[in-house]
């Protein structure tokens, strides 16, 4: 979990950077909608490698989702530390009840 605290206070840094120093400030810079569009494109790779039984490509894939739902998170003023406090809430409840729950 260190690493990706060190990741999100890293991207979160970013955000005020300069677009041309800054993969992260440029991404900002284009807006919410380009970062969200970018998510997207690196889970479908995710799925294309998983599909592809490619394990290191798909490990690689895993890494760029990861990242860039970070660099969503940040753009939106969601911490990282919500999105666990939520996981650990679901922590013991079963999938299909969850997602029971949800539709109600």
């Amino acid at each position: 979990m260190d690493t990706l605290a060190r990741l999100e206070a890293t991207i979160t840094q970013r955000l005020g950077a300069s677009p041309e120093h800054s993969y992260v400030a440029r991404l900002h810079a284009k807006g919410l909608a380009r970062i969200a569009q970018k998510l997207g494109e690196e889970a479908t790779e995710a799925i294309i490698a998983a599909l592809a039984g490619d394990e290191a490509e798909l490990v690689g894939e895993a890494a760029d989702v990861i990242f860039h739902l970070i660099v969503l998170l940040a753009e939106k003023g969601v911490r990282l530390e919500q999105v666990l406090a939520e996981i650990e809430r679901r922590e013991g409840t079963s999938g299909l009840a969850e997602k029971a729950a949800r539709s109600q």
